[in-house]
C-alpha cells in the first residue's frame, strides 16, 4: 500500500470516528428513530432521481438495507439516546466483526480458521468485561442495544456479499432508499406521528443548528466521503490489508468523545476496548499474508472481510 493510501485510509479512520459526535449532536434535537430515518432519506431522494440502481437481486439489496441500514442504526441511535457513551458506542459497534464471521458460518457455510475463532473469543472477553463495567456503573440496556445494532450490521454485511455488485458504491448508495419508510413508520409508532417533524421545524433556529451540522457532516463528510475512499481502496487491495484500518475508528470516536464531551471511560472498559480491537485484528491477520486470495470489492463495504469470510465493514455511520 503506497504511503497516499495509507494516508486515505487514515482520514476514512478520522472521518468515521467523528461521525460519532455529529450523532451525538444530531440525537441532542432529534428522537432517534426520526433521526436515522432523516440521516437516509437525505441521501435516498437525490439516489433514486439521478443514480441508477445496481444489477443485483432485489433480496440481497433488501436485506443490505434492513441490516445495516434499519436495525444497525435503529438499534444505534436508540442506544445512545439511551445513555451509551458516545465513544463506547463506536467501540462496541466493532462487534459485527466477529457476528459477521459467526452469521457467515452458520448461514453460508463459510469456514472460518482457528485463528478467527480465536480472535473472536477474545473479542467476546473484551465484550463481556466492557458490559460487566457498565453493569457495575450504570444501565446495562444501551449495551446491549448496541450489540443489537453490530448484529443488524453484520445481516448486512451478508446482504452486501450475496449482492455480489460490480460497482460497490452505487450498491451502498441504493442500500439508503430501503431505510427512509420502515424508519419513518417506526417513529410514528414509538415517538409520535408529528414528533420528528416538529423538530425538523425547530432545527432551523439558532438552538437547531448543531443538530443540523451533525446531519450534514454524517451525509457529506461521513458517508458520501468516507464510503467512496473507502470503497476505492477496498478495489485497490486485498479486504485484510484495508479492513484493520476500521479499527483505528473506535481510537478514534473514543478519544474524541473523551476531549470534546468530557466522556472519561473507566480504566476497565479501556482495558476491554484494547481487548476486542486486539482480538479483531488478531482474527483478520491471516487475510494480509501474501498469500491470501483478494476479496471483490463488493464483499467488503465499510467497520470488511478476512480471506474465508467476509471481513465486516467498518462503521460507516
Amino acid at each position: 500500500m503506497t504511503n497516499r493510501d495509507r494516508a486515505l485510509g487514515l482520514t476514512v479512520a478520522l472521518l468515521w470516528g467523528l461521525n460519532f459526535l455529529a450523532i451525538r449532536a444530531g440525537l441532542d434535537h432529534f428522537p432517534p428513530f426520526f433521526f436515522a430515518a432523516l440521516r437516509f432519506l437525505v441521501i435516498a431522494i437525490p439516489v433514486v432521481l439521478f443514480v441508477p440502481r445496481p444489477n443485483v437481486p432485489v433480496r440481497w439489496l433488501l436485506l443490505y438495507g434492513v441490516g445495516f441500514g434499519v436495525a444497525q442504526f435503529g438499534f444505534l441511535f436508540w442506544a445512545m439516546n439511551a445513555g451509551m457513551p458516545t465513544g463506547l458506542a463506536s467501540l462496541v459497534l466493532q462487534a459485527s466483526a466477529p457476528f459477521t464471521v459467526l452469521l457467515g458460518a452458520l448461514l453460508l457455510r463459510e469456514h472460518v480458521s482457528r485463528r478467527q475463532l480465536l480472535g473472536i473469543a477474545v473479542a467476546v472477553c473484551g465484550m463481556s468485561m466492557i458490559g460487566w463495567d457498565r453493569a457495575q456503573h450504570a444501565a446495562l440496556l444501551p449495551v446491549l442495544l448496541t450489540l443489537l445494532a453490530a448484529l443488524g450490521w453484520a445481516f448486512g454485511n451478508l446482504g452486501n456479499r450475496l449482492a455480489k455488485a460490480d460497482n460497490p458504491l452505487r450498491l451502498t448508495l441504493w442500500m439508503t432508499v430501503v431505510a427512509p419508510l420502515p424508519m419513518l413508520a417506526l417513529s410514528a409508532v414509538v415517538e409520535g406521528p408529528t414528533t420528528g417533524w416538529s423538530a425538523l421545524g425547530d432545527s432551523f433556529s439558532a438552538d437547531g443548528w448543531p443538530a443540523l451540522a451533525g446531519l450534514a457532516y454524517i451525509v457529506l463528510l461521513g458517508t458520501i466521503a468516507g464510503s467512496g475512499l473507502w470503497s476505492a481502496l477496498m478495489s485497490r487491495y486485498p479486504a485484510g490489508v484495508v479492513a484493520p484500518f476500521s479499527l483505528l475508528v473506535p481510537v478514534v470516536g473514543i478519544g474524541a468523545a473523551w476531549l470534546v464531551l468530557g466522556e472519561r471511560p473507566s480504566a476497565l472498559s479501556l482495558v476491554g476496548a484494547v481487548v476486542v480491537v486486539g482480538g479483531c485484528l488478531g482474527g483478520m491477520a491471516r487475510a494480509s499474508t501474501p498469500s491470501a486470495t483478494r476479496e471483490p470489492a463488493s464483499t467488503a463495504p465499510a467497520t470488511d472481510e478476512p480471506v474465508t469470510m467476509p471481513t465486516p465493514e467498518p462503521a460507516r455511520i
